[in-house]
């Protein structure tokens, strides 16, 4: 019975302890930058998924070659740890050694490394297919983008697989047809949970009591009297005149995400280019199975009327092969993954997209 309650109740946030957050960190940036695999293991409370725990998959080690196919391939197999059948022995073992010293044992989930969000990819997918559909139901996939958090800006996401690009993955058909009766869109293959970090009363109580540093540099003194009792943790008004606003260098992540943006952007023209192939083969097959039933018909009216057996109209099937639809699923992921580089190229180009307006005379030739 609690079983079944549990199972109704949508999974509706992510609570994922401060330890775990740190050895996902440095997990990841050891191993950038090829991708970091591992499992997180927690608990299910009323709807928020805590994770309590985790550990890395193993490394797979490769002879070192300069090859690009090879770095290719040890990149994939890297990313396909999860479903693997050793790593998936390997977390077995690891789950039951934390159930002897009782530490939460229930495996809910996976984490995986990113470089400038790029995460939207088919091993992405098939990892979250595998554990929602053959370890647990309730489990999620955390994201860590190592060159967002470089900068200083921790970027860690939670993702599920929404029901119906489940019901379509396992069916295994992204066809035009199949995509028009499910409704199904890039939109609807993640769903994605908000994340928090949760710190134990007593790391707060810790960090609150920890001593600060005396300057290593001399202080700075008030040069104003109204300076000097302002106080110093008050935050600027936003007009408040500041050299910083007069940087106008572009952002190095926006420049890399635009490029990023280009790349998937042509990815998307190739997949189109080969649906519009497919469709001319198509047209074509068509166009002579209409001639050759046509040509037939007239065959038959005439050894008809010469009191003769007609010859049968379904042959068409043996002599003529049509072409095969291609799967639309890289088109869909390729899609989602241009809809999560635009989003970031609109958060870079806040501040500098103000500052290009600002000083647009001065620009322009002549200016």
């Amino acid at each position: 019975m609690a079983e079944s309650l549990l199972r109704e109740t949508p999974l509706k946030a992510v609570q994922v302890e401060a330890l775990v957050v740190m050895k996902i960190v440095k997990h990841c940036s050891q191993a950038f930058p090829s991708t970091a695999t591992g499992s997180i293991v927690g608990m299910d409370v009323n709807g928020i998924l805590q994770v309590t725990n985790t550990f890395p998959f193993p490394a797979v080690d490769l002879p070192l070659t300069e090859s690009h196919h090879d770095s290719n391939a040890a990149s994939n197999l890297a990313a396909s740890a999860p479903r693997s059948k050793a790593n998936s022995v390997y977390q077995t073992e690891m789950i039951k050694h934390l159930r002897e010293v009782n530490v939460d044992a229930n495996n809910v989930g996976w984490y995986t490394s990113a470089n400038m969000g790029n995460f939207v990819t088919g091993n992405m997918i098939e990892n979250q297919f595998f554990y929602q559909k053959e370890l647990n139901e309730r489990t999620v996939a955390i994201v860590h983008d190592v060159s967002r958090s470089s900068q200083g800006n921790l970027t860690l996401r939670a993702f599920r697989l929404s029901p119906s690009f489940m019901a379509s993955y396992k069916e295994g058909k992204f066809t035009t047809e199949t995509l028009q009766k499910s409704k199904l869109s890039y939109k609807d293959i993640l769903v994605e949970l908000p994340l928090t970090i949760h710190n134990s009363h007593l790391l707060t109580s810790f960090l609150h009591q920890l001593p600060s540093k005396p300057p290593a540099e001399e202080l700075k003194f008030p040069s104003t009297l109204s300076s000097l009792s302002k106080d110093p943790s008050t935050p600027l008004p936003p007009l408040y005149p500041n050299l910083d606003s007069l940087d106008l260098s572009i952002d190095p992540f926006l420049e890399k995400t635009c490029d990023l943006l280009l790349d998937s952007i042509e990815t998307h023209n190739t997949e189109l280019n080969n649906y519009q192939y497919y469709q001319r083969q198509l047209g074509r097959e068509q166009a002579k199975i209409t001639a050759w039933q046509l040509k037939r018909k007239t065959e038959n009216a005439a050894r008809v009327a010469a009191k003769q057996t007609p010859l049968p109209e379904d042959e068409y099937t043996r002599l003529f092969k049509l072409p095969q639809e291609p799967s639309r699923l890289e088109a869909l992921l390729n899609s989602r993954q241009v809809e999560q580089y635009s989003r970031q190229v609109d958060g870079f180009t806040a501040s500098v997209s103000g500052k290009m307006f600002a000083v647009k005379s001065n620009l322009l030739p002549g200016g």
